[in-house]
């Protein structure tokens, strides 16, 4: 493991142990950003809470540190929708100031690479930063 991908796994455990207890002790702050389809949302939010709490263990767990670093780039494709609906809702608020667009935007553009973080961490991939030899 290179010292960035232990300093990110150092980085997604506190990240994702801070919004799993987050998830956990507020779930109504994240049920109102819930997308309507989704059925029993708090039941959700409280299960995705203790999902990103097991996946900040887990990557400290040589056996399952593969396995938690796919559930939690898989957990970042599926809140997706839910990052969505909350910059509609600030977005389509009259009067808004430029402020949530500069939160939301970068956030929204950015959830590819939550999705890369564990995979990065876990060394299930170095891309880009190991492209071999150059001709």
């Amino acid at each position: 493991m290179s010292p960035w991908q232990y300093r990110t796994r150092i980085g997604l455990s506190l990240f994702y142990a801070a919004a799993g207890l987050f998830h956990l002790f507020r779930p109504g702050v994240f049920v109102t950003i819930t997308p309507d389809w989704v059925p029993f949302a708090r039941e959700v939010i409280l299960f995705t809470g203790l999902c990103e709490l097991a996946g900040c263990v887990g990557l400290w767990d040589a056996r399952l540190c593969k396995a938690a670093a796919i559930g939690l780039s898989l957990y970042a494709v599926c809140v997706y929708p839910a990052n969505i609906k909350h910059a509609m809702i600030f977005m389509g608020t009259p009067g808004r100031s430029l402020w949530p667009w500069l939160y939301h935007l970068p956030r929204l553009a950015l959830q590819p690479v939550l999705v890369w973080l564990p995979l990065f961490a876990a060394n299930l991939t170095t891309w880009p930063f190991n492209r071999g030899p150059t001709p």
